[in-house]
């Protein structure tokens, strides 16, 4: 991957609908992060909502990330000042916030992902700003330009609020969260009948708001699927996930007595 596809133009490439393709990493460690840039993924979202994940062990993953080129996104576990501010002091190509259902929670995690204007904590002594080797003004300018703030969609209440979330400057996506909605509406599937309509509900504001969409997909077929509402950056799995299904397989494969006894 190059410098100009890496974790430097996440932000931009989002922004403009490139066709993305990322994954969940949920292990405390580095190793998967650099094994996902080596393969070519565009992003990973490093969970720190649900997973084992503490900010020393975000630090080292995005790390890799960096040392791999590939765009290092945190799902931090709530929308606070805090929160935000220490993966993206870190050097986070962005956040992904969990439950934005309303205009003013879109609004207070758009503060905190900006200088100006926003009410992001300044400081370019970081590995965000290269440990102060960016000047006061090209470490602002720079982290407007590459920090991605991406809302997660997940609540039937947000459905509602949808305009009025979209409406709000300095967002620069949206996650669907398909999984939590699925719950919240009692189906079975995240590709049940239900879903799928409040999905596209979400995806129709999107479109003619023309706002970004991220979607966590079960395959090609499904992601087409969504494709044709408008998405166009594409989640699939998650290291554990990967990791499972290969053990699976090798497990099937030797199981199995082989010859005799």
């Amino acid at each position: 991957m190059s410098e100009t596809a890496g974790y430097r133009a996440f932000a931009a490439r989002l922004r403009r609908g490139e066709h993305l393709v990322g994954t969940f990493v949920k292990t405390p460690t580095a190793h998967a992060t650099e094994q996902l840039g080596l393969l070519g993924f565009d992003f990973v979202v490093f969970d720190m909502e649900h997973a084992a994940i503490d900010l020393g062990a975000v630090d080292t993953m995005i790390l890799a990330a960096r040392a791999a080129n590939v765009a290092g996104v945190v799902r931090v576990a709530e929308g606070s000042a805090a929160a935000i501010q220490s993966v993206l002091d870190a050097g986070a190509a962005g956040v992904l916030v969990p439950h934005v259902a309303d205009r003013q929670t879109a609004e207070a995690i758009v503060a905190h992902c900006r200088y100006r204007p926003g009410s992001r904590g300044f400081a370019n002594t970081t590995r965000a700003g290269d440990y102060g080797s960016v000047g006061f003004t090209d470490h602002m300018d720079a982290q407007a330009r590459e920090v991605a703030c991406i809302a997660m969609i997940e609540d039937l209440d947000a459905v509602e609020a949808m305009d009025e979330i979209l409406s709000v400057e300095g967002l620069d996506a949206i996650f669907v969260g398909r999984g939590d909605l699925t719950a919240a509406l009692g189906e079975n599937s995240m590709t049940g009948a239900k879903t799928y309509a409040v999905v596209e509900r979400i995806m129709a504001v999107a479109k003619a708001r023309g706002m970004p969409a991220i979607l966590l997909c079960g395959d090609r077929a499904d992601a087409e699927a969504m494709s044709a509402l408008g998405a166009t950056a594409y989640m699939m799995g998650s290291d554990h996930g990967f990791m499972m299904k290969a053990a699976r397989e090798a497990l099937s494969a030797l199981a199995p007595p082989i010859g005799s006894r």
